[in-house]
């Protein structure tokens, strides 16, 4: 993706990617679950690692430790040296997860998501800000991953209610 602000809605429900600014990607999608559900998925270790990483990657989630809390951390490892790793800076269930990724040293950035229910479906919006537009660039692949992610998150909401 460019810095254009391109949008792209892939599937039924329309996963929506969009570069807001030169540091910050958005993307926001519908699912058919309460909120209370949703942020179960995003934050129970055994509900998360079922649908975060896209099957299509051939990556596999080895470890996942989440203490999902204000305060809390995490550390998702892929073996191989390939960790991801942070802390929980604001959590309100099931409002809002806001959190650090710490890997990148001085190109870290700050992720939060937020579900907004209405008639039993969630509205998520992922907000990524980058310390900087080539930290962004820099970080590539996740945006375009998102669409199948929140895909196969909506596979797995569909058996938890």
């Amino acid at each position: 993706m460019d810095a254009s602000n391109k949008t792209e809605a892939v599937g039924a429900n329309g996963t929506t990617v969009e570069r807001r600014s030169d540091r910050e990607v958005v993307v926001t999608r519908w699912f058919d679950a309460p909120a209370r559900i949703v942020f179960e998925a995003w934050s129970t270790p055994e509900l998360f690692r079922k649908w975060w990483v896209p099957k299509s990657m051939g990556m596999t989630l080895h470890d996942c430790e989440m203490d999902v809390r204000t305060g809390g951390t995490y550390r998702l490892n892929f073996g191989e040296g390939m960790d991801f790793f942070g802390r929980y800076i604001d959590v309100m269930p099931p409002e809002r997860i806001v959190w650090t990724n710490e890997e990148a040293d001085e190109n870290s950035s700050v992720t939060t998501v937020t579900f907004e229910e209405q008639d039993d479906r969630t509205l998520v919006v992922v907000s990524e800000v980058y310390p900087s537009k080539e930290a962004l660039d820099a970080a590539g692949g996740a945006e375009e991953a998102m669409p199948e992610t929140f895909a196969q998150l909506d596979e797995l909401l569909a058996t938890l209610h």
